[in-house]
């Protein structure tokens, strides 16, 4: 079947995305700076609706106050008939305090006195009045922007009045310009400090941000080298990851021209050396002519169809083949109805050779006009194990990845809200950032060490090893996880440690492994030893964990790549399954060996020994 081009502006994007590389921290720093811009907006609504409430209920005691005292001044005047004074009195209280109404009205409606004179209706106050006069009925509601209020006053031997009062409620065009300014600068300096912690820590997690995404491309099925290496500008994980895909890229390569120079053998050989190099090959070759008849075939191809090569020749191909859709394949190209090349992956299961996966390509051979069909047979089992291994590979490490750069994330957002105000919080969240960035270095180191075993130029740097000072970073570095998880770590030193010839790095690489298994692999509340022994020719290191224990059956495969124990607990704990495996290497590498012994639900032990003073291999 023919294959369509795959199309371009993905891979542009992808590319684009793997340049900058910042997915994972710009997202965060978009919506941290349009927090903050919508705070401080409502902040500044607050702030303004505040002091306008402030200012109205200011306006509203003045009134209240105003009418208290001119209420009582007024029941004196009244009960002395002092009118007059009386109306002056409300008059000079209207304009001092720029209110819009202050009158006395008595109970039969009368207005005695009121800043506006043309509202007055008697000049004179009665002897006596009666009809009761309702305060609701008296004094209307407020317009809007006004405050009004109302005051009984009594008069003995007389009857009641009112004093009512309404007064127009101002805003002041600047109110509140200072706490206005005060925000606006609070907010520029936040936007400033943002801005500052967001470029900081970009520069930290950018690189792990365009390796995460290649890695997302690989699942996707991106194959191509120049689409999956990232800038090197972004420091020394980029650097190291583009060795991992360089490595990978030269060993794909080589892996193809091998198998071309199995398939086409060397120009200019003999007829007889071509049919013999044809036997010698491991896939299978079978030439169909006119009528579905075998012309050729190969030693292989007899293997495969599970019969003898004399059988096989002139007769009908469909006496030894027997799945349908290829047969009809066959037919189609040998017929000339078909003339484009045909793929198609057939799983075999229980038969004579085992079962597996084979691949049978069918395509049209050109001679004399006469049509034929070439199908090669092609046993692709193991690149089906190697693809579902890598899938699981990429999918592990991906996983493994996200974990730390997740809490990367929520820690520097922890950082920007809290980290102004509270120093402590800031310098614990800039603690674990570190931790997380180291603990991603470990896992790309990883990486690239499983690339150059694979590629055989994984080497030592032996050198002098106090290995005391590598006891006391593996306690530094594993205390909080073991705090955190309530483990009780112990270290069981002798009183004196040789040093060791070996590479300082590999080593602390094997012991990290070890350390962080039994730390993760331990429930809450269990117990972690680490103990050295000294006989003097080895040194020994045992961790010893109480944790979940591994099976006899899965304690023989643990040091195999990308293997994982069967256990339900064991698959709900992230791990690539090659810490161990790059463990015993490098342990092997400097003349030791690592051990283990375990019992499920009680614990495990893994020892490491190394010379004290042979050279590292």
């Amino acid at each position: 079947m023919g294959t369509d081009q795959p199309s371009q502006t993905n891979p542009t994007r992808r590319r684009r995305l793997l340049v900058h590389g910042e997915s994972v921290i710009a997202s965060a720093g978009i919506a941290l700076a349009a927090l903050l811009l919508g705070l401080m907006a409502c902040m500044a609504w607050w702030t303004t609706r505040s002091e306008r409430h402030f200012a109205e209920n200011a306006r509203v005691e003045q009134v209240n106050a105003i009418g208290f005292v001119l209420s009582q001044g007024a029941e004196v005047m009244l009960e002395r008939d002092e009118l007059t004074a009386l109306r002056r009195l409300v008059s000079e209280a209207a304009n001092k305090y720029e209110l819009s109404q202050c009158r006395i009205v008595l109970s039969d409606g009368t207005v005695i006195a009121s800043s506006e004179a043309n509202q007055v209706t008697t000049p004179q106050l009665p002897k006596k009045w009666d009809r009761v006069r309702l305060l609701d009925d008296a004094l209307p509601a407020p317009a809007e922007g006004q405050c009004a209020a109302s005051f009984r006053l009594t008069v003995r031997g007389r009857g009641d009045a009112d004093l009512e009062i309404t007064a127009p409620i101002a805003h002041p065009p600047r109110s509140g310009w200072e706490t206005q300014a005060g925000l606006g600068a609070f907010g520029a300096v936040s936007m400033v400090v943002l801005l500052f912690v967001y470029r900081h820590m970009r520069s930290r997690v950018r690189a792990l941000g365009a390796i995460r995404e290649a890695l997302l491309a690989i699942e996707g099925g991106e194959t191509a080298a120049s689409i999956l290496q990232v800038s090197t500008d972004l420091g020394i994980e980029a650097k190291a990851w583009n060795e991992v895909i360089a490595a990978r890229e030269k060993l794909r390569r080589q892996d193809l021209a091998d198998r071309a120079k199995e398939v086409t053998g060397h120009h200019g050989e003999s007829r007889s050396d071509l049919a013999a190099a044809c036997d010698a090959m491991s896939h299978g070759l079978v030439l169909v002519g006119e009528n579905n008849v075998v012309t050729y075939a190969n030693g292989a191809a007899a293997v495969f169809l599970s019969t003898r090569k004399e059988d096989l020749l002139g007769s009908a191909i469909d006496r030894h083949l027997h799945v349908d859709n290829v047969l009809r394949a066959v037919r189609d190209v040998a017929g000339g109805s078909v003339r484009r090349r045909t793929v198609i992956d057939v799983e075999r299961k229980d038969d004579a050779q085992g079962s597996g996966v084979l691949r049978f390509s069918i395509r049209p051979v050109r001679r004399d006009d006469a049509a034929s069909a070439m199908v090669t047979i092609e046993d692709i089992t193991q690149q089906k194990v190697a693809e579902e291994a890598r899938h699981a590979f990429v999918a592990h490490t991906t996983h493994e990845l996200r974990t730390p750069l997740t809490n990367i994330r929520l820690y520097v957002e922890t950082a920007i809200d809290e980290g102004e105000h509270n120093p402590a919080t800031r310098a614990k969240c800039l603690n674990v950032i570190n931790g997380e960035t180291r603990r991603l270095e470990r896992i790309v180191g990883e990486m690239l060490s499983m690339a150059e075993i694979e590629a055989g130029s994984f080497k030592l740097k032996p050198d002098d090893v106090r290995i005391e000072t590598l006891f006391d970073e593996v306690k530094a570095d594993y205390q909080q996880q073991a705090t955190e998880k309530r483990i009780e770590l112990t270290l069981r030193l002798p009183p004196k440690l040789p040093v060791i010839r070996g590479d300082r790095d590999k080593i602390t690489l094997a012991l990290h492994n070890l350390m962080g298994n039994a730390l993760k692999y331990t429930p809450d509340g269990g117990k972690v030893t680490l103990e050295v022994e000294v006989d003097g020719k080895n040194v020994s290191i045992s961790v010893t964990d109480t944790g979940i224990g591994i099976s006899p059956e899965d304690a023989e495969r643990i040091f195999e790549r990308f293997y994982r124990a069967k256990d339900p607990r064991v698959a709900k704990i992230t791990g690539t399954g090659l810490g161990l495996t790059l463990a015993r290497e490098v342990v092997r590498m400097h003349g030791g060996d690592i051990t283990v012994e375990s019992q499920i639900d009680q614990g495990s032990t893994f020892t490491m020994t190394l010379p004290v003073k042979a050279e590292a291999a």
